[in-house]
């Protein structure tokens, strides 16, 4: 076994085993696990540790079979006097309250911890101040919440206080996302695609609730990231992770469905509503959901905005699903929706009823935001002032202690009066230098001149060279063709055309050379589109009725990469053309991907839905020439060429540099 093969196998064992070990972790806190293992344990410490650790810890397990569980330890702990337990206990089901929409039960267990904070570790501190910042949050008791947040930044938990959360929940929406964009979104790498996803469809919540029409195309922005992050197979994720993901995705397709719902696209917004309700209902049982309620409701406006006795009738079901909202807002749209049913379905009475019971909820309202709202953006701006304050504190303290510094070099005038006088000596060796350099600048500006002259001809001669290459390839092209017609053998048109057709492929690169102002590298998604048209007007038959989508914006390639490329891509799209379709239906699909993942690596995918690789394709791969062709065509380009015989046709890719 030669040295390369060596390192390729080593790789491989080190991507397999930490493959396995991610498997094997993520299988035992898979959800089934995670209740039992939590039963099983006898410390306290290491089932709060699992609590917190297994994001999934609902989906087979409902919140409120876990809260059954945790009252019969914390009242065993309580009875044993373990205070250790007992807080860890407490936590947990504040935990849980918090998660089945029971924020003040939270705050109350929460606020009972905080008078012993001191004694937590420094993880459990996190985790509580954290919990109640939330609850408080959901419950807009934003005073409290900023004392939560000085105490996290007081344990060293936090460095910074941000403040643009409570602004959009203040309804201060535009500076909320300044301040987000400003403190958070900066620090979200640019090859992070789950946090770019989540950054993406936080700044639309934000544009949403402006009433914005760019909220839509942020949201869509956030939704081709999670849907990269998803297909990514290059990089290893756990069940839960990409749990995680698909939650998001689905939070995401409903935030869509909402923004078609405000632009009165209601038949348009549907399927997007009813896939976001089936994953999060999939994905986060047991917990309460906001986002649950506010897409049941919006299902059932559209329904009753498209009108009809079994439009009414889904309208009427997604209602009752959304009977106990936490929100205010829900509340109110949730009888203003229910006022509007019975509208339709000519009960004037309870249409009434409902509107009546928003009449009295916004009075309420009303009178408790009388001045409250001021004040509380107040005493944001006053704890806003009060941490710039604290920062201005901090960086007053770093200059005097630059300033001391200062003075003790002050001290040391000797040394200081040796470093004028190297100074002094310096500075006459740069004047000279100066004088000796006006003399070469003189020489290198003709220089220059000379050498962009020559450059500038030495383009226009490559121009030229690939025009002619390109011309010359024609000619083959063309010649190819006059044997063609001059030939009866079927065997030996269908290698002259195939021949053919791979000539077009190089001499499409050199036109798109000289095409280019940048003679080094081709514009990859022009390119692809060139060339199937070019292949497709071969196969003019079956090739039209193939729907190609190519997926290649800001993929660049150099000649070297790109001819081989180009050569691959021919031999596919042809075999898919002459092999895929045999019934020439109209449900025929290519999918062309490239795209570069790194800054040195790409990846390439092609696919198609036709009926497959042969059985035997192992076995007539060393007589055939297009694969033979292809897999040295990856061979140039330092890669192998993967095949998969999937369910739905067949797909070939490679990582490549």
């Amino acid at each position: 076994m030669n040295k390369l093969d060596y390192k390729s196998c080593l790789s491989c064992l080190i991507i397999f085993l930490a493959f396995f070990s991610a498997m094997a972790q993520e299988a035992n806190t898979s959800p089934e696990n995670v209740f039992q293992t939590f039963k099983n344990e006898t410390n306290s410490d290491v089932r709060m540790k699992l609590f917190f650790g297994a994001s999934n810890r609902y989906q087979r397990v409902s919140a409120y079979e876990w809260l059954k569980q945790i009252k019969i330890y914390l009242n065993d702990a309580e009875n044993q006097k373990d205070s250790t337990a007992i807080q860890n206990y407490s936590l947990v089901q504040a935990r849980t309250f918090h998660d089945v929409g029971e924020y003040r039960r939270s705050v109350g267990i929460g606020k009972n911890l905080l008078k012993t904070v001191d004694q937590l570790d420094a993880n459990s501190q996190s985790i509580l101040l954290d919990l109640m910042d939330d609850s408080y949050a959901e419950l807009k008791l934003f005073d409290e919440q900023l004392q939560i947040r000085k105490q996290k930044r007081k344990l060293g938990i936090t460095k910074k206080t941000t403040f643009y959360d409570i602004y959009a929940s203040l309804g201060f929406y535009n500076r909320a996302m300044e301040d987000y964009i400003t403190e958070e979104r900066k620090l979200i790498s640019e090859t992070d695609y789950y946090g770019q996803a989540f950054s993406n469809n936080k700044i639309g919540d934000y544009l949403r609730l402006e009433k914005s029409s760019v909220a839509l195309k942020k949201y869509k922005e956030a939704l081709a990231h999670i849907n990269f992050y998803l297909r990514n197979i290059t990089e290893i994720k756990s069940e839960s992770a990409i749990s995680e993901a698909n939650l998001l995705k689905s939070i995401i397709e409903g935030n869509i469905g909402k923004c078609h719902r405000m632009k009165q696209e209601w038949e348009t917004a549907i399927p997007y509503l009813e896939r976001s309700i089936e994953a999060i209902e999939e994905l986060g049982t047991g917990s309460f959901s906001s986002d649950l309620v506010e897409n049941n409701l919006e299902l059932a406006e559209c329904h009753l905005r498209i009108g009809g006795e079994e439009n009414y009738e889904k309208a009427s079901d997604y209602l009752s699903r959304s009977q106990n909202p936490k929100r205010i807002e829900n509340i109110v749209k949730r009888n203003t929706l229910l006022s509007l049913y019975y509208e339709k379905t000519e009960n004037p009475d309870s249409a009434i009823l409902y509107l009546r019971k928003n009449v009295r909820i916004n009075d309420s309202i009303d009178k408790a935001d009388s001045g409250l709202r001021l004040q509380q953006l107040k005493l944001l701006v006053g704890e806003e002032i009060e941490n710039n304050r604290t920062m201005l504190d901090e960086q007053r303290e770093a200059l005097e202690q630059s300033k001391d510094k200062m003075n003790k070099l002050g001290d040391e005038k000797e040394v200081v009066i040796i470093s004028l006088v190297f100074l002094l000596l310096l500075f006459a060796g740069l004047v000279y230098a100066y004088l000796r350099s006006i003399k070469n600048q003189r020489l290198i500006a003709a220089q220059k001149h000379i050498i962009e002259s020559s450059l500038t001809e030495k383009d226009s001669l490559l121009k030229e060279i690939h025009h002619r290459v390109k011309n010359n390839l024609q000619m083959v092209s063309s010649l190819l063709s006059l044997q063609t017609k001059n030939t009866k053998s079927k065997a030996a048109i269908a290698a002259l055309e195939e021949g053919k057709s791979r000539v077009k492929a190089m001499a499409l690169i050199h036109q798109k050379l000289y095409q280019n102002e940048d003679l080094s590298v081709i514009e990859m998604q022009g390119y692809i589109e060139s060339l199937i048209n070019s292949v497709q007007s071969v196969f003019k038959k079956g090739g039209h009725n193939i729907n190609i989508t190519v997926d290649a914006e800001d993929v660049e390639l150099d000649i070297d990469r790109a001819i081989p490329f180009g050569l691959i891509l021919n031999e596919l799209v042809s075999n898919s053309f002459k092999y895929a379709f045999p019934n020439d239906d109209d449900n025929g699909k290519i999918y062309i991907h490239i795209r570069k993942i790194a800054k040195e690596e790409g990846f390439f995918e092609y696919t198609d839905n036709g009926i497959g690789l042969p059985d035997d394709t192992e076995e007539r791969a060393n007589s055939s020439m297009g694969i033979r062709l292809m897999n040295r065509l990856a061979n140039q380009l330092q890669t192998k060429l993967n095949t998969d015989n999937t369910a739905q046709g067949v797909r070939f890719w490679f990582n490549f540099k």
